[in-house]
């Protein structure tokens, strides 16, 4: 407890400066989920404040993040097609498949499956978050033109045939429940519908149109046709909040760029009294728990969700703890992986009760948190607090946001979650795979294959895809070169036969590491360890690479990350016996000569010693 409130003033800062960053966020994934602002902010605080408490991140802020919102929006659309695009009829079970979520994240966590995220090799976490940005993209290009399919009156009459059709199929399978026989009965029939209203095919009709322009594919269908019905006055807000939100950033950092756009542009809006759209009202008081869900409860009704509450559990999991990787390399500490699942799920769980979206650990809030004095759990606790204030004091006034903006925002949250480092890589990596003339790398046919299948068909089942090819073609690889075992780990270095006339006045000022095995996904945790091995005397480390016979993308940026880090403390890095493949790899992408100058790569061990004497000094 002690520690809790050992740095109150930094927290303080730290918690109130995040969650001023991820009010307008909360908003905008509220919104772009389907349930509203509100259910943004109430994951936001609900998610925030129980993750810090029982996570096993100091310092991470969490919420509803850009993957887990786009997951959510599917499931949220999917659950309300079928309960006949009534919103509020779905949402018990929408809620249900988030606290599932929710507990499967606490169950993860303690039979220890957190340890286990390390080897989602980076292909398929690059292509699912590229992917992420593409569906922002392509899902808020119509709310930033104006253009509401439900609202188009011409797109609507479409589908009023179909919509009739529809009515009367529900009402037979209603009769059919009832037990009713319709040859029999069909006076009844008719009598239904004979009260089939204008008013019942409309909403039937704007239902279905809804649903035909959701998802990507349904925004690229009506794309062209929002073209021509673009309401300017919104494009403007939209465009206005992105030029600010790149703008302002260039300006100053110390405010949030995402804030003075929200601020700004919804003040113009009002301000001058403009005809614009306005996000649906939030609810003022404090937060009221959905107990309806519990309602109608029984394993029956929940056993169609189990999987897709599974795969939003993973993505959680996943997402959370690479930001708890950031926050780590940020404050040079170790996060639990287990608990900090165990808090996200209760996180999760608790906010799927009060109606707020699921979330993840979100890392612009968390590198905020830390840039701004964060370093204990309280400051995740007072995001969340701070958030409910907000909405307590400020619920009418946000209510009056433009939903324009929110699209502004929520495109630069699609250009900024995209993975460029892996896209600039595809030209640079070898192409070892051959599909008659077409020579493609097996890491960018991962990649695209996750990417593609994200994009136009199911995010979860994109990434269980891309999993199995990246498996099943690094055994491939790993078969060719008969790799017995990878031994990468950061443990106590055992000098080699060639190693015993090292000068022993220079022990202190060089470091040898050696690396046997392959550097792939599975590995690189353990080889990102290498930095924390390194003793503080030691401005010299020599990575003998000999036995180091392949290399992945993931154990490629896991080196350039290592090299980075030792560059920033002045530590030099030579290389003895690098292999032809792994040296491949890294010129690809310039880590040779950039890092490691020719100079520095020895072909064996002698070379390097008589090197070493003739360039190290003995300072200690």
């Amino acid at each position: 407890m002690k520690h809790f409130f050992s740095n109150i003033k930094g927290d303080a800062f730290g918690g109130i400066t995040a969650g001023i960053v991820a009010l307008p966020l909360a908003l905008a994934f509220g919104v772009s989920s389907g349930l509203g602002p509100e259910a943004g902010l109430y994951g936001a605080i609900f998610i925030s404040f129980f993750a810090a408490l029982f996570g096993g991140t100091a310092t991470q802020i969490s919420g509803p993040t850009a993957p887990m919102t786009a997951v959510s929006m599917v499931i949220i659309a999917g659950i309300v097609a079928a309960n006949d695009g009534s919103v509020e009829k779905a949402l018990p079970a929408i809620l249900t498949v988030f606290l599932l979520a929710g507990l499967i994240q606490i169950g993860l966590g303690l039979v220890g499956v957190g340890k286990y995220i390390r080897y989602i090799p980076y292909p398929v976490v690059s292509g699912f978050m590229t992917a992420i940005g593409v569906i922002i993209l392509l899902t808020q290009i119509l709310p930033s033109i104006g253009y509401y399919p439900k609202e188009d009156v011409a797109f609507v009459e479409q589908f009023k045939p179909q919509a009739e059709e529809v009515i009367l199929e529900n009402i037979l399978k209603e009769e059919a429940g009832e037990g009713i026989l319709v040859l029999e009965n069909f006076k009844e029939t008719i009598n239904r519908a004979g009260k089939i209203t204008s008013e019942d095919i409309l909403k039937e009709s704007q239902t279905l149109a809804a649903k035909e322009a959701s998802g990507t594919l349904g925004a690229i269908k009506v794309l062209p046709r929002a073209l021509k019905n673009i309401k300017w006055l919104e494009l403007v807000l939209a465009l206005g909040t992105i030029f600010i939100i790149y703008g302002f950033k260039r300006i100053t950092k110390v405010v949030p760029s995402t804030l003075v756009a929200l601020v700004v542009m919804s003040g113009i809006a009002y301000g001058f009294n403009l005809n614009y759209r306005e996000i649906s009202e939030i609810p003022g008081g404090i937060p009221i728990p959905r107990l309806d869900m519990f309602t109608n409860f029984s394993l029956g009704s929940i056993t169609p969700y189990i999987f897709t509450a599974l795969a939003l559990a993973l993505l959680g999991a996943i997402d959370s703890l690479l930001t708890s990787v950031v926050a780590d390399n940020m404050t040079k500490t170790k996060h639990k992986p287990n608990r900090e699942l165990i808090g996200q799920g209760i996180g999760n769980s608790i906010a799927s009760i009060f109606g707020g979206i699921p979330g993840a650990g979100a890392t612009i809030r968390t590198v905020v948190n830390i840039n701004a004095g964060g370093k204990t759990k309280l400051s995740g606790m007072i995001a969340g607090v701070m958030l409910l204030i907000i909405m307590l004091a400020l619920g009418p006034v946000a209510s009056k946001i433009p939903a324009a903006v929110l699209a502004g925002i929520l495109i630069t949250v699609g250009i900024g979650v995209m993975d460029y480092k892996g896209l600039k890589a595809i030209p640079f990596l070898p192409k070892d795979l051959k599909f008659g003339p077409i020579k493609l790398s097996s890491e960018v046919l991962i990649m695209l294959v996750v990417l593609i299948l994200s994009t136009f068909w199911d995010l979860i089942f994109a990434v269980g895809i891309g999993l199995v090819i990246a498996s099943l073609m690094f055994m491939k690889k790993i078969g060719d070169i008969t790799a017995e075992r990878s031994d990468v780990k950061s443990l106590k270095e055992e000098a080699w036969d060639d190693e015993g006339n090292f000068p022993s006045n220079l022990k202190e000022e060089v470091f040898i590491k050696h690396i046997k095995g392959p550097l792939f996904f599975g590995s690189t945790s353990d080889f990102q360890a290498l930095t924390l091995q390194i003793p503080k005397t030691a401005k010299t480390v020599i990575l003998r690479l000999g036995r180091m016979q392949y290399m992945d993308q993931s154990g490629l940026y896991a080196m350039e990350d290592m090299l980075l880090e030792l560059q920033k403390n002045n530590i030099q890095v030579l290389f003895v016996n690098l292999l032809k493949q792994p040296r491949y790899m890294m010129e690809r992408i310039d880590i040779i000569p950039d890092f490691i100058p020719n100079e520095h790569i020895f072909k064996d061990f002698k070379s390097c010693l008589k090197w070493i004497k003739d360039n190290v000094k003995d300072e200690y």
